[in-house]
């Protein structure tokens, strides 16, 4: 394969994707990012496109768009995302559609309008933005932790579909970074006014705020990519961030649930309601 390789990375406007952009531009690969709405300052080499991830006529357009002027796509990362956090007893219908839609279905659509080309070509890279959270499921943003989860599943088994095409199929679990993911968090007012849930979801979520706004540089997660991008066996999942969240997502898998599950209490302030 050509070093010299097309990039289609979603969600490109802002936090990760727009750092992985810049830097994979740097490198030299032909980037094409996309957002919801047009993006045309500061692109710095990123070819911006307008794309919903939710809606798949809008995906297959600007895939189709790609491949019109570079004749291939080498390479997806899937990375268009969104937070919506409250109690999950009260999350509304179009919350979690939205969630769903969005972090996971999104992902669907765009691996859905790309596999064909993949295939045709016998080669291409998936590289799917997955989270810590879609491991250890984080209280007051339980859809946000089962979209990830369902990509996590999703990716598990596309990888194992699409290996004898010489197709790779990628996780990147990132942990905090500091980027603008808090600020556009949407919030559930419905939890901020409810007796039982109002309390413990604001001081959840200040320990929220404060671990994202004291996480890693997010250049750290741009690199990550761009190793992954030149890889020729690249591993399945990779962990990315704060030592302490990547060791405990490392280390879930043999401690005792019980243990998991006290720490996460302990660390969220979710004492017992009086």
């Amino acid at each position: 394969m050509n070093d010299r390789q097309v990039i289609l990375i979603t969600g490109a406007s802002s936090g990760f994707g727009r750092i992985s952009a810049l830097t994979l531009a740097k490198e030299g690969h032909i980037v094409y990012g996309t957002s919801r709405k047009e993006c045309t300052s500061g692109n710095e080499g990123i070819k911006m496109l307008v794309m919903d991830v939710t809606s798949p006529e809008s995906v297959e357009a600007a895939v189709d768009l790609i491949i019109k002027q570079q004749g291939r796509i080498d390479v997806v990362i899937n990375n268009a995302g969104i937070g919506i956090s409250g109690a999950l007893e009260l999350i509304t219908r179009e919350e979690s559609n939205l969630q769903m839609d969005t972090n996971f279905m999104g992902t669907v659509y765009v691996c859905n309008a790309v596999l064909p080309l993949m295939r045709k070509a016998r080669r291409g890279k998936i590289i799917n933005i997955s989270s810590i959270g879609g491991m250890i499921a984080v209280p007051f943003q339980g859809f946000y932790s089962a979209s990830k989860f369902a990509l996590e599943g999703y990716s598990e088994a596309l990888a194992l579909e699409v290996a004898p095409f010489n197709i790779q199929v990628c996780l990147v679990e990132p942990g905090d970074f500091r980027t603008g993911f808090t600020m556009h968090r949407q919030i559930s007012s419905v939890t901020l006014e409810h007796e039982d849930y109002r309390d413990a979801f604001v001081r959840t979520m200040g320990v929220i705020e404060q671990a994202e706004q004291a996480g890693a540089n997010p250049e750290k997660l741009a690199k990550t990519l761009c190793k992954l991008v030149r890889a020729s066996r690249p591993a399945f999942r990779t962990k990315v961030g704060p030592i302490g969240q990547v060791a405990i997502a490392t280390c879930k898998g043999w401690l005792p649930g019980s243990f998991i599950r006290f720490l996460l209490r302990r660390f969220y302030k979710l004492g017992r309601k009086r």
